[in-house]
């Protein structure tokens, strides 16, 4: 196959399905392109059936996603992907064993969130994590920063409570999300000594797509992994 399709991104989407669009827009918007042709290829499945990755991890349900995930990445292969990444901070609990059923390379956003974070804060040593409580219970985040020397701090329950009201019952269900609600709850990460915090859900990336907490201290976790993308297609990143 013509080099994988000329190093095409696969992109294991659909959870959630907005997240899945707005993180196609971001590389399209952030590629130093002068015409169609200079633009990466993208193989994509916007899977929204795939069952909740927050639900099954929590143990509220018993429908595990994995199987169909790693079938997904198998078709992205087959499909000429040259690699592949997954919207999504909390499918990355399945993220390992997704990876060792296709041979071709796979990113993890946690990774590349954390290693963004470190190359644009500077003395970070504490990153406050804003993300669904299966990110947070699966620990994904508390992981990759103890390989990288730094702190990380996840929110009270009852900021929990209002990230999960915001990502679930307002992003995901067609509804604006509560702009005020989040900043106070980053505002409340930042005086409990956090550098920076992470928008560690896809959801709320595409809530803040308009760049209202655009200050440097908010990390944005699609972001980062666009200009992952950018870079592993072989293309350069236009900055903001």
């Amino acid at each position: 196959m013509q080099e994988l399709i000329d190093r095409a991104v696969g992109i294991l989407g659909g959870i959630g399905p907005l997240a899945t669009v707005y993180f196609m827009e971001l590389v399209i918007r952030h590629t130093c392109a002068e015409k169609d042709q200079d633009h990466i290829n993208m193989v994509v499945l916007n899977h929204a059936t795939i069952p909740d990755r927050t639900d099954f991890i929590l143990g509220k349900s018993t429908e595990n996603p994995l199987e169909i995930m790693i079938e997904d990445a198998k078709k992205l292969e087959a499909a000429g992907a040259g690699f592949i990444v997954m919207p999504c901070n909390t499918a990355h609990y399945f993220y390992d064993e997704i990876r060792k059923n296709v041979k071709v390379e796979m990113v993890s956003i946690i990774e590349e969130t954390v290693r963004y974070a470190l190359e644009t804060v500077p003395g970070l040593k504490k990153l406050g994590i804003l993300a669904t409580d299966g990110t947070i219970r699966s620990g994904t985040y508390d992981i990759e920063c103890a390989r990288h020397g730094i702190s990380c701090q996840t929110p009270a329950d009852d900021e929990r409570r209002v990230l999960m009201r915001i990502i679930y019952d307002e992003i995901k269900a067609g509804k604006p999300g509560d702009m005020e609600a989040l900043k106070s709850v980053i505002g409340s990460m930042r005086a409990r000594g956090c550098d920076a915090v992470v928008l560690g859900c896809t959801e709320l990336s595409t809530m803040c797509a308009g760049g209202e907490l655009r200050d440097g201290r908010v990390v944005d976790s699609l972001y980062a992994l666009a200009k992952k993308t950018i870079l592993l297609g072989g293309k350069r990143f236009r900055k903001d």
